[in-house]
């Protein structure tokens, strides 16, 4: 057990933050529970008795520093990240901790990789964007995938959910990009983050099963397109996505995730298929589970235990197959992921 460890919970009363204060009190961390509401970190008290409370807002670094003060790690759940990530991995180096984030937008985490990667190299301290169901996990399948390989020709992974529910911090991030890129969509091709307004086309993709073949948007594209390409020589990364559950986020009056288990998981599940191909060779990996929301917890809480025990490949700013040893990182998850090899 991770006792004395504390580990600040940025946006701990988010639909997120909570999984990821539970998961850390469940291994024995002591969550730090921070927040830019006072109001909600109040009544976040009755769901996590004992664990200390601190306000800090992001433009305030005297309050971000007095809110990490005497903590081993920072996870930053608190979106949209395009605000809170920059201050927050300021403060954190500052600190001199970890820093860890469930980020899912692209431009968030290319801002975190382009204006951190020197100085918190410099520093010897680990700063990992995307530690989540979008970004980490598909980035851990696709290492995993990789095997022996150092380089391939492209990199599929496949979102098969069973519904999406998004939380309103997932509608603001989401709102955040889309008027950075000015309405435009993104890719990853030519080993390069492209813009464009092109209307993305949909194909069937061939899920293993439970699931099977189902229609997706081709060019759905999430942070995979950042976490992959920062350590693996593949000049074209895809991210597709089911229609249905791209319908469900797009719609007019989206609902919110609710509860089905005293986990607080929703009934959503989902396979996360990857394909890499070098050549005529193509390997594939598939992981399974429960609730997109839930399950970036155990990553991110797995991602800071390993921090802070020395089981890392690197330190400054890098992706999580870029420090961990992917496939044991996956076995690891065992009880929230089921890792397999399709036929």
């Amino acid at each position: 057990m991770a006792t004395g460890r504390n580990i600040a919970v940025y946006g701990a009363y988010g639909h997120t933050g909570r999984f990821v204060a539970a998961e850390l009190r469940e291994r024995g961390y002591t969550p730090l529970l921070l927040g830019r509401d006072q109001d909600k970190l109040q009544a976040l008290a009755q769901a996590f008795p004992g664990s200390p409370q601190r306000y800090a807002t992001v433009d305030s670094p005297t309050l971000l520093d007095r809110a990490l003060d005497g903590v081993d790690a920072v996870i930053n759940t608190a979106g949209p990240f395009a605000t809170t990530a920059g201050p927050v991995i300021e403060a954190a180096l500052r600190a001199g901790i970890p820093y860890v984030d469930v980020a899912a937008e692209i431009e968030a985490n290319v801002d975190t990789f382009t204006d951190f990667a020197q100085r918190a190299h410099a520093a010897s301290i680990a700063v990992l964007p995307a530690m989540a169901f979008f970004g980490g996990l598909g980035d851990l399948l696709v290492t995993t995938a990789m095997g022996d390989w150092t380089s391939a020709d492209e990199a599929h992974i496949a979102y098969g959910l069973s519904s999406w529910h998004p939380t309103g911090g997932t509608l603001d991030s989401g709102a955040v990009s889309s008027q950075r890129r000015g309405g435009r969509r993104v890719r990853y091709a030519n080993a390069q983050l492209q813009y464009h307004d092109e209307t993305p086309s949909t194909v069937d993709w061939p899920f293993p099963a439970p699931l099977g073949p189902r229609s997706v948007i081709s060019e759905f594209t999430m942070a995979d397109v950042v976490t992959i390409p920062s350590h693996l020589a593949i000049p074209q990364v895809r991210t597709y996505m089911t229609t249905e559950a791209a319908s469900d986020l797009l719609s007019g009056d989206p609902t919110a995730p609710s509860a089905v288990d005293d986990r607080g998981r929703s009934a959503q599940t989902f396979i996360v298929d990857v394909l890499v191909r070098s050549g005529g060779t193509q390997r594939r990996l598939s992981a399974t589970g429960q609730d997109i929301y839930a399950v970036s917890a155990p990553l991110a809480v797995e991602a800071v235990d390993r921090i802070l025990t020395g089981r890392t490949r690197t330190t400054g700013v890098a992706s999580a197959g870029a420090m961990f040893d992917a496939p044991d990182f996956l076995d690891a998850l065992s009880a929230h992921l089921t890792v397999h090899t399709p036929a």
